[in-house]
């Protein structure tokens, strides 16, 4: 570190228990919280414990399921729940500052084939610097960081001119449930930092994905008379085709926060099922995947597109324009989002991990995901993501996470903190 620090600053820093970060994280590793299970409920109450024994400000509360679905803008979900928990915890004190929240998901996704699993993904295993399980770098390390970056500030006793508020969400997984409930009760800020994976970058915009469904018909019959029915399979064979082709027209002129991607917005069929026996020809067959929504664009818009695609293979098909394919949009909703150009809020973090790491100020780049920032950035409330993992760790069986890296982000939140919120 080469940076002059002022007294808060570093009596805050000095305050950073490393060996309670780990533990925390490894902690907040052995709760299976898988998106919608009672889990998710369970990190909620735990690290609502985090906060009142720091004696923020907390707020627990039941969310309200049928209000927040019948909302306007409801983000959607892809799994069935029954409950969502809310939290957010504040610091009492601070007066006419800015308000930052650091923001972070205690959902993960689950855990897949265990076999490809070293050991119990809901057992975390350190290797050195490094540890492993389910939600290691998404998002758990980076709950942790922030964790750490408030206790610090609140163990350093360093009274701000502002005010530091933690959002912890559920369900950002599934479409962003947990945050647009935490915004629709009121929490809302001035700027807010989502400690998402970001391997040494800010991410200053995402782009979206939506959920998609087609369903192709066919013609049943005996296998061994195929010719005198319809494969489902079949006929959705130029509608794949097709979509790859739409792929192409929409990557081609990227903006350039997006532009280090190869595919900056992918669209992808992740599952297909057809027919319910095998000697017979199948007479449906369903597809469901994702669609990249561009930086700026309407969501209503990337969905005619698809929509107009599929129908125009229709159109065109002898069966299928008898008998059309039919899209839907079921699951996960997220748009596009990004923080306003040249917004403080990025020079602020860049130059603050400058500051610990000793190196040059974090670039910015946009996410090919989709993410809670957009929600933030739809109320009106400057977001990046900047967080310890990287995202190629994600959602698979080696998921991992180094705790230097957790350390660092951990520091980079206190100087970023201390420099939005102010001190007095």
């Amino acid at each position: 570190m080469t940076a002059s620090l002022n007294s808060a600053e570093a009596a805050a820093l000095a305050a950073v228990d490393e060996a309670a970060v780990a533990r925390t994280l490894l902690e907040l590793l052995a709760v299976p919280s898988v998106t919608g299970s009672a889990a998710e409920s369970e990190m909620q109450h735990l690290l609502a414990r985090h906060l009142q024994r720091l004696d923020f400000e907390t707020d627990l509360w039941s969310m309200d399921l049928e209000d927040l679905r019948a909302a306007s803008g409801f983000p959607g979900t892809e799994v069935p729940r029954d409950e969502a928990w809310g939290l957010v915890g504040s610091t009492r004190d601070g007066g006419d500052g800015p308000m930052l929240v650091l923001q972070g998901h205690v959902d993960v996704v689950p855990p897949g084939d265990r076999a490809r699993w070293e050991g119990d993904p809901f057992v975390p295993r350190v290797t050195g610097d490094t540890v492993h399980g389910r939600g290691a770098c998404d998002m758990k390390a980076g709950l942790a960081a922030v964790l750490a970056a408030m206790t610090a500030i609140r163990t350093a006793g360093v009274r701000l001119r502002g005010r530091l508020a933690a959002h912890f969400v559920v369900s950002e997984e599934d479409g962003g449930l947990g945050t647009f409930g935490t915004l629709r009760r009121g929490h809302t800020a001035d700027a807010c930092i989502i400690a998402e994976p970001t391997g040494g970058t800010l991410m200053t915009a995402n782009a979206g994905a939506l959920t998609f469904r087609i369903e192709v018909p066919g013609q049943a019959t005996h296998g061994s008379t195929r010719y005198a029915g319809v494969s489902a399979f079949d006929a959705y064979l130029p509608i794949h085709r097709a979509l790859a082709r739409l792929e192409a027209a929409r990557n081609a002129a990227p903006h350039p926060l997006m532009g280090a991607y190869p595919v900056p917005y992918p669209l992808s069929v992740g599952t297909v099922r057809a027919g319910d026996w095998a000697s017979s020809v199948p007479d449906l067959l369903v597809a469901e995947g994702r669609l990249g929504v561009r930086l700026d664009e309407d969501p209503a818009d990337a969905r005619n597109e698809l929509e107009d695609c599929v129908a125009q293979v229709c159109a065109t098909d002898p069966w299928l324009r008898a008998h059309p394919a039919t899209v839907t949009w079921p699951g996960g909703q997220f748009a596009s989002g990004r923080m306003p150009e040249g917004h403080p809020l990025a020079a602020v973090v860049a130059h603050a991990h400058a500051d610990i790491t000793g190196g040059r100020p974090l670039g910015e780049q946009g996410a090919p995901y989709g993410s809670d920032l957009r929600l933030y950035a739809a109320h009106g409330i400057p977001t990046l993501q900047y967080g310890p993992g990287e995202v190629r760790w994600a959602h698979g069986p080696q998921e991992q996470v180094r705790l230097t890296d957790v350390l660092t982000v951990t520091r980079t939140l206190i100087l970023a903190s201390l420099r939005i919120a102010g001190t007095k």
